[in-house]
Formats: structure tokens, sequence, C-alpha cells
């Protein structure tokens, strides 16, 4: 798979239980993004197309695609995925799942499944418009977008990377049933972290994928308070709303990420 979690993900196979339903609603839905979506963004989906591909989206249930929803608090043993849990002292350990649904060079389907507390960071998405949708649990986002133009700031230590001022667009709680998310390249937040508050789970479609040689890289960032930096320019904000501001400093993949690979075992979808 060609996604920004590249080299993160372990395999493990029968992820998921095996569903029985005759459902269409995957075959539609990726009947309906291949019809809108163009290989690398060529011709960008109109407003109208991505609020229909919303509207299908907000239909989806998860035994739609082969999920059942795992219940609040349960730790008697196994799980959503039929796996053995941690114990209850290392559930921090556990894994986000990734499920590959369908990828190809318009589009990209796939599943995350996130245990309690579990994160996955600040990261962005280049040049790319993502639709998300919450199946089942709550889901804390935090999101920015960068400030135009553009403003940079050395950081701390000489060594350091700048940092790039950015603005708070999205800090919520999704909680399902809840409607389609959607971000674009550079509109409401493209740069984001998700924080699992209960077990959940969310279906995305990033169009077009990520793929490095276009230089769809995914950069993770760490967020610094306005009050950390200065921009020494005389253009400081001081309108009272400098909390909704932070300073962004690239970083490396962290250490802590910790995914593996599931199998979608959804309704079989027809190329």
């Amino acid at each position: 798979m060609v996604c920004m979690y590249r080299g993160l993900v372990t395999m493990t196979k029968k992820a998921f239980p095996s569903s029985s339903s005759s459902s269409s609603t995957v075959q539609e839905l990726y009947d309906l993004c291949k019809m809108t979506f163009t290989p690398s963004g060529t011709s960008p989906a109109s407003p109208q197309a991505v609020q229909k591909l919303c509207s299908l989206l907000d239909t989806i249930r998860p035994a739609d695609i082969g999920l059942k929803e795992e219940a609040h608090g349960d730790d008697r043993g196994h799980g959503l995925f039929g796996l053995p849990r941690f114990n209850r002292v290392g559930r921090w350990a556990q894994p986000i799942t990734y499920v590959d649904v369908h990828e190809c060079d318009s589009f990209t389907m796939c599943i995350f499944c996130f245990p309690t507390s579990s994160v996955i960071p600040l990261h962005d998405h280049p040049g790319m418009t993502v639709l998300s949708k919450v199946l089942y649990g709550s889901l804390h986002v935090k999101a920015y977008d960068w400030v135009e133009p553009e403003k940079m700031q050395r950081s701390m230590g000489p060594n350091d990377s700048p940092v790039r001022l950015a603005k708070l667009t999205v800090d919520k709680v999704l909680t399902a049933p809840c409607g389609t998310s959607v971000l674009y390249p550079n509109r409401a937040g493209n740069v984001h972290c998700f924080t699992a508050i209960t077990p959940c789970a969310v279906l995305d479609i990033l169009t077009p994928p990520y793929q490095e040689a276009a230089g769809r890289k995914c950069t993770y960032y760490h967020d610094y308070p306005y009050s950390s930096f200065t921009t020494g320019k005389g253009d400081e904000l001081n309108d009272g709303n400098e909390e909704d501001y932070a300073w962004l400093a690239q970083i490396g993949t962290p250490d802590d990420l910790y995914m593996r690979s599931g199998e979608y075992q959804g309704p079989v979808i027809k190329v």
C-alpha cells in the first residue's frame, strides 16, 4: 500500500471477522469515487460531487464494511479483531489497525481502527482532499491550516528546524453517528491529529493518494503555543485570539506510532 504509514505497519492476518453481508454500499462508494476522482488529482472534484460522496458516506455502518462495534471498556480478552488483547495495564500499547480497502492512482479507501487513547500524531495531506467518516466510537480531532502569507521563525536551538505559523481550525470530539468531515489541500484542517477517546473506527477516502514521487509525502509536526516564539518583524498577533494560533515544527516519524495491517473482509469490490 502507498500511504503515510509505509514502514510502520506490521502484517496481521485475519484481523477482521468474515462478512456475509450482501450490502452494495461499499461498491456504490467505490463506483462513485471512480466516477468523481481523476488520477493524481488532475481535475479536482466539484463541491457538488464531494457533497454527493459525503451523503453516501453518511449512510455507511460498521457492518457494511465487515466491522462490528467494539464495546467500550470491554477488556475480557478478545475484541474487534478476534485477537488477544493486552492486559489493562498495557492497553496504551495496543496498535492502531490499518486496513487497505482499495487503492488506485486516483484515490485510496482505507479504515483505521483505534484502541482507546491511541494517537495518530499531527501530520499533513499535501495537495490532497480527505473525506473521513467516524463509524463508531469517539475521536478527538485537532487540526490546523497554514497561515498565509507564510510566516516562519527560527526555532529554539541553532540546529533546530524553523517553525511555521498555523491557525487552529478544528478542536473537537466526533462521536458516531456524525456527519462526514472533509479537508482540502489548503483549508479545513489539512494538518491534523487524531486521539481515540473510546475504541473507534474511521473510514477514509484520500484523493489523490500519498505518492512520494509526486511530492505527496506525509510530514509530521509538533505544535508549540504562539507565545513560544515571536516573528521579530513587528507583525505579532495582538487581537486577543493568540490561543487560536500555533507554531508547527517538522519532526521525524514518531517512534511511538504503532500500527499493524488488518485484512479487509467486507463485501467484495468489483473494480
